[in-house]
């Protein structure tokens, strides 16, 4: 954050911090009257098989953590394979047809299988390990994350799991809401190899699973790795887009001829076109979650002692956009400052 800002109003951020919500505050009693009205569609008597590496994982009970934008097209996703799911989000709309629990554990009881979508590490580790988390289920053997939490989150958590037989896939996703829709997600993959094995049929219903090791933490340090680049490339073209349109150039004829030639990446090839150029800025990613992965990126550089000036850089960008534009904003907003400060604004023409 820049020298004496305030600190931005972000959403995401304060629900990570509550993630899962004591019983007495509002998103637990919100959350209450929800699963209160789908009590009736509840299966308590679920049947379960024994906890064991190797397992097909078919038609089993299934749990998800996390149904936010990204979480709930997953969870959509398994649903209409067929799959009785059972969720759990004190801050999200229900899923049609799955079944709410009233709290991680109580999710593990149920489940077997269980996916997380959640926001930051403190959020994974409160539902992981904390009082009411996964760890205490009585039903559970293997957890998938789909969050990006970072590597250190990653191998706290699965050396808490492991000795109560619980296994962790570590799985964070590329591909945006669209690839959530569409089970077209990049799914970076760490974890033994055997329990990733056993679980390629759920992982290729919401996207096509890449292995990358059996290294906890191993799939963090990749997404960690992508979304630097990502993050980069949002920055440095908002800067050379919006220089074009004030010397007077069509910014969709400069995304054009760039993404014919050398410069062309993620930015100018879609995110720009797509979310920029016409004004609507509603790529499904925010600029708080963003700064978050850059910033985990870097801390995670630094703990390895490897130098990261330009992606501080970057880190500040989006810091500052994040300040003056809310966390809750698209990450497109990335371009708004330099708009700003340069009094042009980078659209299409009409």
């Amino acid at each position: 954050m820049p020298k004496g800002g305030s600190a931005p109003s972000n959403p995401s951020t304060r629900r990570a911090s509550t993630w899962p919500p004591a019983p007495w505050s509002r998103g637990a009693r919100a959350w209450s009257r929800r699963r209160s009205a789908t009590r009736n569609f509840r299966c308590n008597n679920w049947p379960r098989r024994e906890p064991g590496e190797g397992n097909v994982m078919t038609e089993q009970s299934l749990g998800f953590l996390g149904v936010g934008k990204m979480g709930s097209l997953m969870a959509r996703r398994l649903v209409d394979a067929g799959h009785r799911l059972v969720v759990f989000d004190p801050y999200a709309p229900p899923v049609p047809g799955a079944v709410i629990a009233a709290s991680p554990r109580e999710v593990a009881d149920k489940a077997e299988v269980i996916f997380a979508s959640l926001p930051t590490p403190d959020a994974l580790r409160a539902a992981m390990l904390g009082p009411a988390g996964v760890i205490h289920g009585s039903a559970v053997h293997t957890v998938i994350d789909t969050s990006t939490s970072g590597p250190r989150a990653a191998i706290a958590v699965a050396e808490a799991l492991s000795p109560k037989g619980i296994a962790l896939i570590d799985c964070p996703v590329s591909g945006g809401m669209k690839g959530a829709r569409d089970g077209t997600l990049t799914l970076m993959v760490s974890g033994r190899r055997q329990n990733v094995e056993a679980a390629r049929a759920l992982l290729e219903v919401i996207g096509k699973p890449l292995f990358v090791g059996e290294t906890p933490g191993a799939a963090q340090t990749v997404k960690l790795a992508n979304n630097l680049l990502v993050g980069a490339a949002m920055a440095i073209t908002a800067e050379a887009l919006v220089m074009g349109v004030k010397a007077g150039v069509d910014p969709k004829v400069m995304c054009d001829v760039i993404n014919v030639s050398s410069g062309r990446n993620t930015a100018t090839a879609d995110k720009f076109p797509r979310g920029v150029l016409t004004g609507s800025f509603d790529f499904g990613f925010s600029l708080g979650l963003c700064y978050k992965d850059v910033r985990l990126c870097l801390d995670e550089a630094e703990a390895l002692g490897v130098p990261t000036p330009v992606g501080a850089a970057v880190r500040q960008a989006f810091a500052v956009a994040q300040a003056l534009h809310g966390g809750d904003a698209d990450f497109t907003a990335i371009v708004k400052p330099v708009e700003e400060w340069a009094g042009v604004e980078v659209r299409s023409a009409r």
